[in-house]
């Protein structure tokens, strides 16, 4: 059954170029490592809900903007294997400044599909 990791991030606005860069990099170590999918977008039109919403979810700070992420994989199986051979891959220490956002506020899971409709799959 497909597998999809999920993560919302809070990052510095200005840095919106470096992530994508970053994100880049990292997103074909990921699929040279068993994904079949990556998605990075930025948020650009994420309303501040009454009660919930995606900022307070990660405690979004003024001046930053939400990431939303998808990494798709064939199965859990080939995920759990590729998960631990992407963060063994020494192209990681390479990819980009990991700190330009702060992983304590990040939220993230994974997730069994149940339903994917339209093109990309």
């Amino acid at each position: 059954m497909t597998w999809i990791d999920g993560f919302v991030i809070p990052v510095p606005e200005a840095r919106r170029a470096d992530y994508a860069a970053m994100a880049e990099k990292v997103g074909r170590i990921f699929l040279e490592h068993g994904a079949t999918q990556v998605m990075e977008s930025w948020g650009a039109d994420v309303p501040h809900g009454k009660i919930t919403d995606f900022h307070r979810a990660v405690a979004a700070e003024e001046g930053e903007g939400i990431v939303f992420s998808l990494i798709v994989w064939p199965n859990r199986e080939v995920r759990d294997a590729g998960h631990k051979a992407v963060f063994e891959d020494p192209r990681m220490a390479e990819a980009g400044d990991m700190q330009m956002f702060n992983t304590r506020r990040m939220i993230m899971g994974g997730f069994e599909q149940i339903l994917w409709m339209g093109g990309m799959q």
